[in-house]
């Protein structure tokens, strides 16, 4: 997995520190930016796609080539030689066998360049479009490496803060059935409360038993994104204030996706190269012209033997020859007839066009519902942290009370097992309530095209508490 030098720098800045202290949300991400293989397998589809351009573009240039040959034959057969008689002057015939062997051999160079082609011309208008489409699909995927590890490392808090509520849960409710075992003893509670607080304290070891499990997969899911286990995470102080971004109302916020959102800038540079692929398609029905250059050089060499009988005659002479020089000239080819094969390409095109415009319009579409919803969801969340806040205070102080009317004997056992069941959703509500504030706002960040690390700095100086504080007393009452 290759990163940058800028990513590398800044990560052998923070990885000592995430080694010696409690990691945040930033290191924990630093952790992810070198170690995703998501982001890795990104970089690569997106060198790979960057390359299509650079060889759509060397077809427009010169193309040379060098060529090296070398040819030996031998022939025989029956030949007839004429001589003249040096005595008489006449010509004398000998019938014999001829043999011949010659060897050759060739070197040349050859440059052909590309005078008219709009296939290939359109050709590379579209790799330039698919090429900055990756460049956007490789920061699409930046941000959304971002959300994930943001989403695993809050799903670990919550695990630690419901298990952490679970265990509270599961130790009151052992109590509870201590407290009714004991009433039974004495005969001042029936032995149905026993059994109902039994059934309730073995539902909350299993529940426990579960949480434990579940906060261990967070983990997992973690140290996957990250490839390195990560511990003692920083959370949400008691005393958390959610606050919107200060960037407008809804409409601002979709206005600022359709603008800046990389994933749909590269939906529209797809929409551009499919258009040039019909040009490319359309121009199987135009002519070609290209220039062809030449020069080579060829050598010939070998012997040519002749033998009679009768009368006896012999003969040997070489053979040679040599000829070299430049030879050029332009290639026109003009397209008749292709079985139909251009006209279905060009259909073809078309269609994949018209599906690339289509999937434009839809990513457009959903790119404004999510980033409203987003927004909304964002807003309702402040909402929905005071509601569970105040319910968490009110099951506390349900659970409390039906404590002590246990003990004076106007609750039941049965009360009091209600009330901490209730009291126990309540604290694993809270703890998610938080945690998805701050990941809907990531992601409506993520949604806009304006999510950055920025944002998880932000993100991260509200987390100054330890995972493992408990909630105390005092941070339960209500604010004015």
């Amino acid at each position: 997995m290759r990163r940058s030098p800028l990513v590398l720098a800044l990560a052998l800045v923070v990885l000592p520190v995430a080694g010696a202290h409690a990691e945040d949300l930033l290191q924990t991400y630093e952790l992810a930016r070198t170690g995703d293989p998501q982001l890795a397998g990104a970089e690569a589809t997106q060198r790979a796609t960057r390359e299509g351009a650079v060889q759509a573009r060397a077809a427009l240039l010169p193309q040379l080539s060098g060529s090296a040959s070398y040819r030996h034959s031998r022939s025989t057969g029956p030949s007839t030689q004429s001589q003249f008689d040096p005595v008489t002057g006449q010509p004398i015939r000998f019938t014999g066998d001829s043999e011949t062997t010659s060897s050759s051999r060739n070197l040349g160079v050859n440059v052909n360049q590309v005078l008219f082609d709009f296939g290939s011309f359109s050709r590379v208008r579209s790799q330039n479009a698919l090429s900055e489409a990756a460049d956007f699909q490789l920061r699409s995927a930046g941000d959304n490496l971002i959300t994930r590890t943001s989403a695993a490392y809050f799903s670990v808090l919550v695990g630690i803060e419901t298990l952490s509520a679970a265990e509270a849960s599961e130790a009151a409710l052992k109590k509870q059935f201590d407290f009714a075992s004991k009433r039974l003893e004495v005969g001042l509670a029936p032995i149905t409360d026993v059994h109902e607080a039994r059934a309730q304290y073995d539902s909350a070891r299993a529940n426990t038993i579960v949480t434990r499990n579940a906060l261990d997969d967070a983990y997992q899911a973690l140290a996957e994104i990250t490839g390195k286990s990560v511990h003692n995470l920083k959370s949400l102080p008691a005393n958390f204030q959610p606050a919107l971004p200060e960037k407008g109302d809804a409409d601002a916020w979709v206005a600022s996706a359709i603008e800046h959102n990389p994933a749909l800038h590269a939906q529209q540079l797809q929409v551009r190269s499919a258009k040039a692929d019909v040009n490319t398609a359309r121009a199987g029905h135009l002519p070609t012209l290209y220039f062809n250059g030449a020069y080579s050089k060829t050598t010939t060499w070998g012997d040519n033997t002749f033998s009679s009988s009768n009368p006896p005659f012999s003969s040997n002479f070489p053979i040679g020859s040599e000829s070299k020089g430049p030879s050029f000239g332009v290639t026109l080819n003009v397209p008749i007839f292709s079985g139909g094969a251009t006209q279905s390409q060009v259909r073809q095109a078309l269609a994949r066009r018209d599906l690339a415009q289509d999937q434009l319009e839809q990513q457009k579409r959903g790119l404004e519902r999510s980033t409203r919803n987003a927004y909304q969801t964002l807003v309702a969340g402040i909402s929905e942290i005071e509601a569970r806040r105040l319910a968490l205070v009110s099951a506390q102080s349900a659970y409390d009370a039906s404590q002590v009317g246990l003990e004076v004997g106007t609750r039941t056992v049965i009360d009091v097992l209600i009330n901490q069941q209730n009291l126990f959703n309540a604290q694993r509500e809270y703890a998610r309530s938080r945690y998805n504030f701050l990941q809907n706002r990531l992601l409506l960040e993520q949604s806009a095209g304006t999510l950055d690390v920025g944002d998880v700095q932000d993100v991260n100086r509200l987390l100054t508490a330890d995972a493992e504080a408990k909630l105390a007393p005092g941070d339960l009452k209500p604010t004015p």
